[in-house]
């Protein structure tokens, strides 16, 4: 099988100081692959350089076959890419429903002309766009609709805000979707509520994800194979139980003389 989302050979270093170094990464169609490691391990950097936040020194990033590198970001997410951040990045004071929405224009055809005017055509979008706004909200039930629809983003709890901005990421259509340590931050019920959602992401829209995470029974509950990095650089990747038992990981990751959770 064709790999949808590969990287080969990717290298970054800031200041002489290498961050991501000759790394090779595949991830399948309607794979769950987490990638994990120390804080300073390179993961976020890694997520920064596939969206087009930064440009690699060396090495290629591909979707379906095709270059990325280079690309400006918003071109990487039109193009089947999508992203969420470690730090939240909601539009604070736009409602619920905007924040989704402005996601969503990146597919349109809309111009500033068409725009100024009101044509029939911009209407038209504008419709089409409110459409797909309260489709990705409703994929999170009653956390994300209804009322809260017109509700500033600012008024949601911080978990319903998490959901929110994969509701964004999931406007622009992706075929990848990258989560930054979606559980970052949350209790243990909404930590269990992300991990069935993320699951759901899979089966029910056929997206293929790409996560960044600490909370290592997350890791275990959502995927199918698991990436650890140290400095830059893959030290192990398979199946949950072998990465977690591997000597490497669990020196770098655990610390030395930590046990796993099996």
């Amino acid at each position: 099988m064709e790999p949808l989302l590969e990287i080969r050979g990717l290298s970054k270093s800031f200041g002489g100081l290498d961050v991501i170094q000759d790394l090779d990464i595949v991830v399948h169609q309607g794979e769950i692959v987490s990638a994990i490691g120390p804080n300073g391990a390179g993961k976020t950097t890694l997520f920064n350089l596939i969206s087009g936040l930064y440009r690699p020194d060396a090495g290629d990033i591909l979707l379906d076959g095709k270059s990325v590198v280079g690309l400006r970001p918003d071109r990487i997410a039109t193009g089947g890419i999508a992203r969420t951040f470690q730090t939240l990045r909601v539009f604070q004071n736009m409602t619920v429903k905007e924040n989704v929405m402005v996601a969503a224009y990146g597919k349109t055809k809309a111009g500033s002309v068409r725009a100024i005017l009101r044509t029939p055509a911009q209407r038209r979008e504008e419709r089409e766009i409110s459409r797909l706004a309260e489709e990705q909200l409703s994929f999170f039930g009653e956390r994300l609709m209804g009322y809260r629809w017109n509700q500033p983003a600012y008024s949601l709890s911080y978990a319903n805000r998490r959901r929110l901005e994969i509701a964004r990421a999931l406007a622009t259509k992706p075929r990848v979707l990258l989560l930054d340590e979606p559980a970052s931050g949350m209790n243990p019920n909404e930590t269990l509520e992300v991990t069935e959602l993320i699951g759901q992401l899979r089966e029910e829209l056929g997206v293929t994800i790409f996560v960044i995470e600490h909370d290592m029974n997350v890791v275990k509950g959502i995927s199918d194979r698991v990436i650890a990095l140290d400095h830059g650089v893959k030290i192990a990747d398979g199946l949950y139980n072998d990465v977690a038992d591997d000597p490497r990981v669990i020196e770098a990751y655990l610390g030395s003389g930590a046990t796993t959770t099996k």
